[in-house]
């Protein structure tokens, strides 16, 4: 089983949320660190390779950002409630930047 490591506030954030959120989050987390697919997602190739958004709803919508491709763990890199269609660009921006600050660490 892989690593989970939450980047910024992502841990934060989700600790904001109903608990209700907060448990099926961890249950959807917990199966990819196992290397098994969400029940629902979409890649999210305009954060970057292999970044993935898994989709939550439970009494409304919420989204987690995260890479699985490193061998090492499971990345969390944006947890945010969705409150439009559209992910919203400062949400999409956020997760970019915490991916690039990502790769930038492994690097060295």
């Amino acid at each position: 089983m892989k690593l989970l490591h939450f980047l910024g506030s992502s841990l934060r954030d989700l600790k904001k949320f109903p608990v209700a959120v907060q448990e099926e989050t961890g249950f959807e987390l917990c199966n990819i660190q196992k290397g098994q697919s969400p029940s629902d997602w979409k890649p999210m190739s305009v954060i970057g390779p292999g970044a993935m958004e898994l989709r939550i709803h439970v009494g409304g919508e919420y989204r987690v950002v995260y890479v699985a491709k490193f061998a090492e763990a499971v990345y969390v890199l944006h947890i945010f409630a969705k409150k439009t269609p559209k992910t919203a660009k400062p949400d999409l921006e956020l997760a970019k930047h915490r991916y690039n600050q990502l790769l930038k660490q492994r690097r060295s």
